[in-house]
């Protein structure tokens, strides 16, 4: 069975957001990967501004091309493709962030839209949590998603600026919100390469 190389868009979509937040933060001085955002990279007048939107836009391609690997895997494995859905909503809220910098009104409802987008593991593992062939998938695709979701939890603690738990997370904030990056996309790079070793080990592949 042939391989669907759309699926290596997953790990690459990670590959090059990870070399985009490490490598263009050294073009804006006193950058701190700890304490600041990502979006402060490419905000207006930064620097690194075009350079990042191009990044993310080139992240959002790539999701996109991924999305198509994964509904495809997922119709011809009898499941539903929801999933491949909210990755490309997560595509469209890349590209929105990268072309509307902070502060644009538009930066935020982008960011904000990556909700959505971020739901992408629950689906895939409740569409293919019957599939017994697809245990590793399924696993992988629960952890993720509560490790997504426990970023998240700490990120919104940015809301509550009052509570306790702001005053620990602040000053280390700029980590916390890349461990929420870091799931998700980990998440698109661990199922495009499970589901790259599902194809090549299926007969006739």
């Amino acid at each position: 069975m042939t391989r669907d190389k759309r699926l290596i868009f997953g790990p690459l979509a990670a590959v090059l957001l990870a070399a985009g937040i490490v490598g263009l933060a050294f073009m804006v001085p006193g950058y701190s990967q700890i304490r600041q955002t990502v979006s402060e990279i490419g905000e207006m007048d930064s620097p690194a501004r075009i350079p990042f939107a191009v990044t993310l836009c080139g992240v959002a391609v790539c999701l996109l091309v991924f999305a198509a690997g994964v509904r495809s895997e997922s119709k011809r494995a009898g499941h539903n493709a929801f999933c491949a859905y909210l990755i490309g909503c997560m595509a469209l809220s890349a590209g929105g962030v990268g072309i509307f910098a902070f502060p644009h009104p538009l930066h935020n409802v982008f960011g904000e839209s990556e909700l959505i987008g971020y739901q992408a593991p629950l689906a895939f593992a409740l569409a293919w949590r019957a599939d017994p062939s697809a245990r590793r998938l399924v696993a992988f695709s629960w952890a993720l998603f509560a490790l997504v979701w426990l970023s998240i939890a700490l990120n919104l603690s940015s809301l509550l600026r009052q509570a306790a738990l702001w005053s620990e997370i602040k000053p280390v904030y700029g980590l916390v919100q890349r461990s929420l990056f870091a799931a998700w996309f980990g998440w698109c790079a661990g199922v495009g390469v499970l589901l790259w070793q599902r194809r090549s080990a299926a007969p006739g592949s």
